[in-house]
């Protein structure tokens, strides 16, 4: 693959969000080493969370939640999925494939730092590669919290909102990375946040995963990852893993999936599943720090 990399200086001066940039090399036998990287908050002996980010967005999105997760002494551990942030870009849409994106956080999160007892917070596509993480590694997860985020097989339609979003990145010329995030969220971002978003891509050649992923969803049920998808589904639904659900008021993309996560997880039942009100799908921006309260709630009620 053709990887690309993004100039650290394009990075400089981003509002609150003064992490030190970490990074971790991962191999695949077939793709070569990426880089990934990454940030954390918190000591380093605490509770550790894994904070999955998702389309088109990077470890940014957290940066409220990181720092409250942190005051709340719990690790946490955001990186940035391959193809956005400061991690390596491959340049050709076709070098995203939902398998790759998998396999380089399981790299990440299990051979390069070694996580074990983790807990999980995925939001959107966050959750679609975080859920099989889970499910492909139960014995190194301790909880998970599903934030605005499911595991589509291709069984059921993708809502209309949805298919918006997808054939809006699939015609746009030039893919307006700041302008997707603030289509997602109900405050308004000030203009340096909207350049902290595009900040990860000097132009149209770097975006090629934010291009790739809406297509790698699955939305017919022979889709490339439907079966993998479907394991996962088989797996977690017998599972006893704590599942928290944590979806906002006003989401019209996963909001049907909150239901069926909460009957089909038996990790869920029992629990008092919280609505984050006031945030639209991005409620990292809008509500960061409630999103943190019941995070940082959930993992300390684990021990």
């Amino acid at each position: 693959m053709r990887i690309l990399r993004t100039p650290e200086d394009r990075f400089d001066d981003l509002p609150d969000f003064d992490f030190p940039a970490l990074y971790a090399d991962v191999d695949h036998p077939l793709h070569g080493i990426v880089r990934i990287g990454y940030v954390e908050a918190g000591p380093p002996d605490g509770p550790t969370v894994l904070l999955l980010h998702g389309e088109p967005s990077w470890s940014y999105l957290y940066r409220t939640v990181l720092g409250a997760l942190a005051g709340a002494g719990i690790r946490a551990v955001a990186p940035d999925l391959v193809g956005f942030g400061r991690s390596d870009k491959p340049a050709e849409v076709a070098d995203h494939t939902y398998a790759r994106h998998v396999e380089w956080m399981r790299a990440f999160a299990f051979d390069a730092l070694d996580l074990r007892d983790v807990v999980l917070v995925g939001q959107d596509w966050g959750g679609l590669i975080g859920l099989r993480l889970v499910a492909e590694n139960l014995d190194r997860f301790a909880g998970v919290v599903a934030a605005n985020t499911g595991l589509p097989t291709g069984d059921t339609d993708m809502p209309a909102a949805w298919w918006t979003f997808h054939d809006a990145v699939r015609d746009a010329p030039v893919l307006d990375i700041a302008r997707f995030v603030q289509a997602g969220c109900r405050r308004r971002l000030t203009g340096a946040e909207r350049a902290a978003y595009e900040a990860p891509f000097p132009n149209e050649t770097y975006k090629a995963g934010p291009r790739a992923l809406p297509s790698l969803v699955p939305t017919r049920p022979d889709d490339e990852a439907s079966e993998a998808n479907r394991a996962a589904w088989n797996t977690l639904s017998v599972s006893s893993l704590p599942f928290l659900c944590a979806f906002s008021d006003g989401d019209p993309i996963t909001a049907a999936m909150e239901p069926i996560l909460r009957e089909t997880m038996p990790g869920a039942r029992g629990r008092e599943h919280p609505t984050i009100e006031g945030a639209g799908h991005f409620l990292q921006e809008d509500a960061g720090e409630e999103l943190a309260r019941v995070v940082a709630a959930f993992v300390h009620g684990l021990s």
